[in-house]
């Protein structure tokens, strides 16, 4: 595979560069940072299912699963969930390990470890990890990112209470500080509240989302929103992944989830709501991500992916299999009319990008020690120091019962996102996030107040306070240890969040409008009422643009009707030939093609079931035709297909499928999958076939296959689409092929017999 080169390739560059703006510095002659994915080129050879999080030392922390990550070293071992720390998410080092095979708890019974998700509470780290021999999720809690670990036991029950693979977790607080943990993989993610200690899951568990091969969830809440990330098809079958992160949201942790069509997460069928899958440039098997904020407030995907000229790393000792090469990939995640979508929709990056805001437009870490670069105003101006410790290294304390403001040498713009690491000693005290700052008579402040138990905002215009405005803190709520605070200033709406670790998972948050007055550049910094307010990390940036409207996508042009059919005749019309066939009760009438599902296959080696086709035109087309299929027992199904030969083709199918760990039921699923050579893995796969998921199905779903001729790549790039009303489509990742042989329009009905499929046109486009 390529990068997208020619036509398609500029046309996506001019709507970029068009319809996007940037995450943005404040305004500067130097030109942004660039990044280029995968960020951990050079560092690690592959790192799969990475979670990050920003110490309060200031360093972002990366997590990924237990994989040979040094193999180019000459290393033929694996490292059990590696970590990795950068100073920007873009540049990483490696930082050491969770476990060593001398420190793995015994309970593991030697295991794999996989899937960590890392988490900040009560002044300590919980790295929840899985352990698949055993079918469970375990805990390791440290005093720092790197560690050292204390490993406490299993999270779940011998019993879990969920239908399939215990898996896969991940962490979420909610508002008033209730936690919950999601697991679950193959096919189903459930949920289930955790105890005051985060250590276990309690009560009733709920299923939130069920699918073809559905695992890895992360959830976040935003504007009312819970919104579900994971993962479906294939994580690791090579240049044959077809993983792509899907998402749905609901207002409640327990769901029900809905996709962007309003499909809940728990139907019988595949779902929309994609958020990243492969573009046809280097990156296949997108997938499990977690989620990061930069300075600025703009939200990145934190995800691993498969780089398709280099799919497979060596055989590992002791695993009778071929793993997949997974680099971490970094990209801008864009929240479009309530919905999150890498890139506008333009899928994961693979040339220079504009980088993660990860420096202060005005403040400072004080991990050098001192206060240089801050200004000390107020009665208690002299009670400010610093102090520093393992985790957080430096840090501004203040001591003393008379108020005081540290505030920055530099000014931050208007349009401005603040925020500060805080805590609060004292039974009485507060520390205040100070942004817009004047002077003590003009500034807005957003503290922890203590004594009554909140946050609580005040705006101040010309010494006159424009109100307070107080948002109750969780009972529990551990004073003496970090929280992060965030303030956005967009226009004259004041947004303040107060978490635990920057994981879009607050703890409280607090909206107001401020007055016009108050919108103005200022300093940053701390405010300190009383005794035993203490600061970190304190700065502010200018806040981030949104990018408010999606690429394109493939549209239909000019109708080719020399490629086209209605099947309106008594016969089918000329042009159209068998490859296996006449199937047996395929025909036309009623303007409609109907065909039986045949008990075949077109499936690697084995390739018994008919093939109608058609020539395709050269060069970018989409076909298009209307599926009728009645509901089978199982495993039926009938679409579209561009073929070359039975071992190298594109398939789009409504598939009727029975579902794992139920009796009887089955599951409808749009499956777009290719099949062709695979001779890099070890001993070398003369055929693979590889599948990836599209929206959902429905007895009556139209199907679309956009056809792009990457000449520069030598290589067939197809996209798929599928509508349940004719209207609004769901477009799903690209599959890429070699250019040989040349592929024609075609259609199938296999499987299983048990079913009839109802053509009632096909229909190609110029595109």
């Amino acid at each position: 595979m390529t990068r997208r080169t020619g036509r398609t390739a500029a046309v996506l560059a001019a709507l970029l560069l068009a319809a996007l703006p940037s995450t943005g510095h404040a305004a500067t002659s130097a030109p942004p940072a660039t990044y280029t994915n995968p960020v951990t080129a050079g560092t690690v050879d592959t790192f799969p299912d990475p979670a990050v999080i920003r110490g309060k030392d200031g360093y972002w922390y990366a997590y990924g699963t237990q994989n040979p990550v040094f193999q180019t070293r000459g290393e033929t071992g694996e490292r059990m969930l590696p970590i990795l720390k950068s100073a920007d998410l873009t540049h990483w080092e490696y930082a050491g390990e969770v476990f060593t095979p001398a420190t793995q708890p015994a309970w593991h019974g030697g295991s794999r470890l996989w899937a960590p998700d890392i988490r900040y509470t009560d002044g300590h780290y919980s790295l929840y990890y899985s352990v698949p021999d055993k079918d469970t999720v375990g805990v390791a809690t440290a005093p720092t990112p790197t560690g050292p670990w204390t490993d406490r036991g299993a999270v779940l029950a011998s019993d879990s209470g969920c239908a399939t693979g215990d898996i896969d977790q991940a962490r979420f607080t909610d508002e008033g500080g209730q936690t919950y943990l999601y697991w679950g993989s193959y096919d189903t993610i459930c949920v289930a509240r955790m105890n005051a200690e985060r250590t276990r899951t309690v009560g009733t568990v709920t299923e939130v989302a069920q699918g073809r091969r559905v695992e890895g969830g992360f959830v976040v809440r935003r504007d009312g929103y819970y919104y579900l990330f994971y993962s479906d098809a294939g994580c690791c079958d090579g240049a044959y992944s077809g993983y792509q992160v899907k998402v749905g949201r609901a207002t409640s942790p327990t769901g029900p989830f809905t996709d962007d069509r309003g499909v809940d997460l728990m139907a019988a069928t595949s779902k929309g709501g994609v958020v990243v899958g492969a573009n046809g440039d280097r990156w296949i098997g997108t997938g499990h991500n977690s989620l990061q904020t930069d300075l600025s407030g703009q939200d990145w995907l934190v995800y691993h992916a498969v780089p398709a000229d280099d799919p497979d790393l060596d055989l590992v000792p002791g695993i009778d299999r071929t793993l997949s090469r997974r680099p971490m990939l970094i990209d801008r995640l864009d929240w479009i009319d309530g919905w999150p979508v890498v890139r506008a929709g333009a899928g994961p990056s693979t040339g220079a990008e504009e980088a993660p805001v990860s420096t202060w437009d005005a403040g400072g870490d004080f991990n050098d020690g001192s206060l240089t670069g801050w200004r000390a105003r107020g009665a208690g101006a002299g009670g400010w120091a610093t102090a520093s410790e393992p985790d957080a290294g430096g840090y501004a304390t203040h001591s003393g019962a008379a108020p005081a403001q540290l505030v920055s040498s530099d000014t931050a713009p208007a349009k401005v996102r603040a925020e500060a690491d805080l805590r609060v000693t004292s039974a009485d005290g507060g520390a205040g996030l100070l942004l817009a700052y004047q002077d003590a008579r003009d500034h807005v402040v957003a503290w922890l107040d203590r004594d009554r138990g909140a946050l609580v905002t005040d705006v101040r215009v010309a010494g006159v306070s424009r109100g307070e405005q107080v948002t109750p803190l969780p009972a529990d709520f551990a004073w003496d240890t970090w929280h992060n605070v965030t303030a956005e200033l967009r226009g004259r709406q004041l947004t303040v969040e107060v978490g635990a670790d920057r994981l879009r998972d607050a703890l409280a948050t607090q909206r107001r409008t401020v007055p016009a007055a108050a919108v103005r550049a200022g300093k940053v910094g701390v405010a300190a009422r009383g005794a035993g307010a203490q600061a970190d990390n304190v700065g502010a940036v200018r806040l981030y643009t949104p990018v408010t409207r999606r690429v394109a996508e493939p549209r239909p042009g000019r109708l080719l009707t020399g490629y086209s059919d209605e099947f309106d005749g008594t016969a089918l019309a000329a042009g159209w030939s068998w490859v296996r066939g006449p199937a047996t009760g395929a025909g036309t009438g009623d303007g409609a093609l109907s065909w039986p599902t045949q008990a075949a296959e077109l499936h690697l080696a084995t390739n018994s079931a008919s093939v109608l086709t058609r020539d395709a035109p050269e060069g970018d087309f989409i076909v298009e035709t209307r599926l009728r299929l009645a509901s089978g027992p199982g495993n039926q199904q009938a679409g579209l297909v561009l073929y070359g030969d039975d071992d190298h083709y594109f398939k789009l199918a409504h598939a009727v499928l029975p579902v794992s760990h139920t009796d009887g039921k089955v599951t409808h699923v749009t499956e777009f999958a290719k099949e062709g050579a695979r001779p890099t893995t070890t001993p070398p796969t003369p055929v693979a076939y590889g599948p990836m998921f599209g929206g959902a199905a429905a007895p009556t779903l139209w199907l679309r296959l956009a056809h792009h001729a990457d000449d520069a790549g030598d290589e067939h790039e197809v996209r798929a689409a599928t509508s349940t009303d004719g209207a609004h489509w769901t477009w799903t990742g690209t599959w890429t092929l070699p250019a040989e042989p040349a592929l024609r329009i075609g259609l199938v009905a296999l499987n299983t017999a048990g079913a009839t499929a109802h053509f009632d046109y096909v229909r190609t486009y110029r595109s």
